[in-house]
């Protein structure tokens, strides 16, 4: 079986008190009402062939609406705990998130009910001070939120 990565771009704002960084809340029922390890920077698969950076692109326009401004700045690939590889890129940007528009998806809901929803893949997306994204966004990700920070300065 092929290994399964996905690539994003973690998207960041200088704030009155140090960096912001953009993340998003998952859409659908099952995400509904979770907050802490919740969110994600804004990513997806890559197709097989695709480079990494244009699939983060194509995913980060998908989830939010927006292209992203400018090139990015590479960051360290980062394998989740469920073995899934996660490219990111830091840009600086300070984004409208006031109309968010994402992709949606389908799924039986409520299970075994035989009824289909249909949900957006992002329901909220945000910008948040370093000690709030660490504690909202997905654990697997965290490495990759450090990394960023790191080389943003912020010593927390």
């Amino acid at each position: 079986m092929p290994k399964q990565v996905s690539a994003g771009v973690l998207v960041w704002r200088r704030g009155a008190a140090g960096p912001e960084l953009l993340l998003v809340h998952p859409g659908g029922p099952f995400w509904a009402g979770k907050d802490e390890a919740a969110w994600s920077i804004p990513k997806g698969l890559v197709d097989e062939g695709e480079d990494t950076f244009a699939a983060a692109r194509r995913e980060f326009e998908e989830e939010l609406g927006q292209a992203v401004p400018g090139e990015g700045q590479p960051l360290t690939p980062c394998r989740t705990p469920g073995g899934k590889w996660v490219h990111a890129w830091l840009v600086e940007a300070d984004l409208d998130l006031t109309s968010l528009r994402s992709n949606t998806f389908e799924m039986e809901w409520p299970p075994r009910s035989g009824r289909r929803g249909v949900f957006p893949e992002v329901d909220q997306a945000g910008y948040f001070t370093p000690e709030e994204a660490l504690w909202k966004v997905h654990k697997g990700q965290r490495p990759i939120l450090a990394e960023a920070l790191a080389r943003l300065g912020w010593t927390g």
